[in-house]
């Protein structure tokens, strides 16, 4: 589950709600606050993008969809799911807040251990989802086989009431760049879905996600998967002790440019363990971010392209965000593990 990069505008230090900029609108939504000092580096960073880019996230365009494709409205939401009184939950499900920790999660043999074991379940939760996407199926469908295998396994489902999310996991179909909300949808033919999952297992929480096709899918839109993949696992490559996290959207931007498909700037990669969302942060396009990789540390890279344009727009359930041109959009996701001679990824199935 992402976190709020570039774009940020915090309403206060202690708040968890603050408003964003999606194109000229102000958006408020439940998100991790960062500091002011990350959102100016990321800033600065984004400008040297030139004027292409500024233009894409001051100009709002009219959505439009692809011929036979129906842009995505809100469906129906279903009760929140229940969770044994015996799991062990994070802290903010008392509190409904989404906070965002300034530390750096580095974990001992020990905890890394238990890092490892949540990892572990939501890649098995995140495949098995992926067997349950078909034509006809709603999103809500997904979402309650999810929480009882996450619930079965003695976990918790992360996203469930962080910052007032209301479901198990999220679904974020066609134009969806991120934090879908699932509903009674049903998926069609041609469809693409991002199921992003995070569980909390004895303390600590893993997170990935992956895209799935459903039914006969347009070469186009097997291709921006095809290519965000790639852009996930090539920026993987290059992760070791000492190199800097801002190599990783150079990486994955300069992959997107070849490709002529936009990077979202709005949402990055953070560190992941007893926290669900700290530092570092990982922007995946090109920036100026200063953090430098450590070994035991753990954190998400989880880029998001699209097929044309960058900007997005968020939705009144303050959580769905879809791309303003109705464009498709693809995530993928893998939690990783610095170690003292390079990395390793928890979240392998």
């Amino acid at each position: 589950m992402s976190a709020l990069g570039q774009g940020v505008r915090l309403g206060g230090s202690t708040s968890c709600k603050h408003s964003v900029l999606f194109g000229n609108s102000v958006l408020v939504l439940p998100c991790c606050p960062l500091p002011a000092r990350r959102q100016r580096s990321l800033h600065l960073g984004t400008q040297a993008m030139g004027r292409r880019g500024l233009a894409e996230l001051i100009n709002v365009g009219k959505q439009r969809r692809d011929p036979g494709r129906e842009l995505l409205k809100p469906g129906q939401l279903s009760p929140r799911l229940d969770v044994p009184a015996n799991i062990q939950r994070p802290p903010y499900v008392d509190t409904g807040e989404n906070p965002w920790i300034e530390d750096i999660q580095v974990h001992t043999k020990d905890e890394l251990k238990k890092m490892r074991a949540a990892c572990k379940l939501g890649a098995d939760v995140r495949e098995f989802a992926g067997t349950l996407v078909k034509p006809g199926v709603t999103t809500d469908e997904i979402d309650k086989a999810v929480h009882k295998m996450i619930v079965e396994n003695g976990a918790y489902p992360s996203p469930l009431t962080y910052g007032g999310f209301p479901k198990s996991v999220c679904t974020s179909v066609n134009e969806c760049i991120c934090h879908g909300i699932p509903d009674s949808r049903r998926l069609e033919d041609g469809d693409i879905i991002n199921i992003d999952v995070t569980v909390y297992l004895n303390g600590y929480h893993g997170d990935t996600s992956k895209m799935f096709l459903v039914g006969n899918v347009s070469e186009k839109a097997q291709d921006l998967c095809r290519v965000t993949k790639h852009c996930l696992d090539e920026a993987i490559k290059i992760c070791g002790p000492g190199v800097p996290i801002k190599e990783v959207g150079k990486v994955i931007h300069g992959i997107a440019d070849k490709h002529k498909y936009g990077v979202v700037r709005e949402f990055v990669g953070h560190g992941v363990g007893r926290h669900f969302h700290s530092m570092p942060t990982v922007p995946h396009c090109r920036n100026s971010e200063q953090s430098i990789m450590t070994p035991g540390q753990t954190f998400t890279i989880e880029p998001m392209l699209t097929e044309r344009g960058v900007k997005g727009r968020m939705w009144r359930d303050n959580w769905t965000v879809v791309t303003t041109d109705g464009g498709l959009s693809a995530q993928y996701e893998h939690t990783i593990y610095i170690t003292e001679n390079g990395h390793e990824v928890l979240t392998l199935p």
